[in-house]
């Protein structure tokens, strides 16, 4: 944020871009959304298993596996044997994390979006597609967080910035878990009108 606010004053001071700010607010504000994306992606990807071997009725056996002596202590297999320990000593686990992954939806979504544009200059779910601006991002007037478009290769869908997914982010413990309704209107906007392709 300091970086932001230090880019937005420059740029109200001296009336133009400050263009080795901006360079630097734009790097930095990259590296974070990726980061970001990464930790979210993980985070997903462990609930859902979590959710698929309660169903499925495999926790046990993943437990015995990540249990077995393979020589050598292994703090990852390790920590991954108490999350699901947790999950068998208290299966309500098992409905917060389905709520945690519908509160987390549209941010991801969002966030995913984003990285795409940036890290493959490309649309989300597009191979080989040419996203509009990649990478570019204006200074946002009223915070300085660099403000980036979220589109779908032909119509822009509005802007994100970094500091956008900080506020979400940290209003994740505060929202209800949205509807079915609400998600698959949100995904519908996300993939925006038919474009012919």
């Amino acid at each position: 944020m300091g970086l932001e606010y230090d880019a937005l004053r420059k740029l109200n001071d001296e009336e133009c871009t400050p263009a080795l700010e901006a360079l630097f607010l734009s790097a930095q504000s990259q590296m974070w959304i990726f980061a970001v994306y990464e930790m979210i992606r993980t985070w997903r990807q462990r609930a859902k298993n979590i959710i698929k071997w309660s169903e499925n009725g495999r926790l046990e056996a993943k437990l015995h596996a990540l249990e077995t002596d393979i020589g050598y202590q292994h703090f990852g297999r390790m920590i991954r044997a108490e999350e699901i320990k947790r999950v068998l000593a208290d299966p309500s686990i098992v409905d917060r994390v389905r709520a945690g992954l519908r509160v987390i939806h549209i941010p991801f979504a969002r966030i995913e979006a984003i990285r795409v544009s940036i890290a493959k200059h490309e649309v989300g779910g597009h191979k080989n597609s040419v996203a509009l601006r990649p990478g570019y991002g204006r200074i946002n007037q009223w915070c300085g967080s660099l403000d980036y478009e979220l589109e779908n290769g032909i119509y822009s869908m509005g802007y994100i910035s970094r500091g956008d997914i900080a506020d979400e982010l940290r209003a994740l413990d505060t929202n209800p878990p949205p509807t079915d309704e609400a998600l698959e209107q949100f995904d519908t906007f996300m993939r925006g009108p038919p474009t012919g392709r």
